[in-house]
């Protein structure tokens, strides 16, 4: 295997998200009902219990497709296979881009298992800002933006500072 323990070191952050994830969301669903509304901070912060058979932000919620949710399913498993691979091999680019795709890994892995058990996601925590409100969602969809930010993070700011030169460029190309 060519990333070997180094490469899958970050599975760890995966499952830690996952568990994190899941056991935020048996709580919800254990000890309180469908459209519970707790205040953390007053008119800022809600506890929420809503389930999403959609997917971000409540897109295709109101699908009726008999076909969205196993499309979402295999989708899911198809994305994770392919972060799987990016980061046992260690194509995932530094540091900050690997945990990124972590957190990516372990937030599509408690939505997916989340969606294969109930049909749907479970969020709850709801944020508002004055008249905006913020769609509901979970520790899975925190774990993704984070993710997401940190990847872009490393590509705006990360690697390279100037293009490479022609020699060297041809040189990384025969190594490989």
């Amino acid at each position: 295997m060519i990333g070997g323990r180094a490469g899958s070191r970050w599975l760890w952050l995966s499952f830690g998200v996952l568990a994190a994830d899941r056991g935020t969301k048996f709580v919800i669903e254990r000890y309180t009902s469908v459209y519970f509304r707790f205040p953390v901070i007053s008119d800022i912060v809600t506890l929420v219990h809503n389930q999403n058979p959609g997917i971000a932000f409540g897109v295709f919620s109101d699908s009726n497709s008999k076909w969205l949710a196993p499309l979402l399913l295999v989708s899911s498993a198809l994305v994770m296979a392919l972060l799987v691979w990016l980061l046992v091999t260690r194509r995932a680019g530094g540091w900050l881009a690997q945990s990124g795709l972590a957190l990516i890994l372990g937030g599509a892995a408690g939505n997916a298992l989340d969606r294969l058990l109930h049909g749907g996601v479970t969020d709850f925590v709801e944020v508002r800002l004055g008249t905006y409100r913020w769609p509901a969602f979970n520790v899975a969809d925190s774990a993704i933006s984070i993710g997401a930010a940190l990847v872009l993070i490393e590509l705006i700011f990360g690697g390279r500072r100037g293009p490479i030169p022609p020699n060297e460029a041809a040189a990384r190309m025969l190594v490989k």
